[in-house]
């Protein structure tokens, strides 16, 4: 039998959904760009987009400087090439 559409699960609560927005992330999507949510600890921390952006470009780069330090040498890759 089905739901009617007004009808919710019984798990979930009305007062869980207090401020909904439908559509709320729509443009965004159609343009291409990825939504993430934050979690409120993080927002507080990083309170626009563009400070997010600055935090994981800045995290990236890092990455990319400090890859090679961690890379095995050429000698240890054809060793464990040559037993696997």
């Amino acid at each position: 039998m089905k739901k009617a559409k007004d009808e919710m699960r019984a798990e979930y609560r009305r007062s869980d959904f207090v401020k909904m927005e439908r559509g709320k992330f729509h443009a965004e999507v159609a343009a291409g760009t990825a939504v993430a949510l934050l979690e409120p600890t993080i927002a507080k921390a990083f309170p626009t987009s563009r400070a997010v952006n600055k935090a994981l470009a800045s995290l990236l780069a890092l990455t990319e400087k400090t890859s090679h330090l961690t890379r095995r040498s050429a000698r240890v890759r054809a060793k464990v090439a040559r037993t696997a």
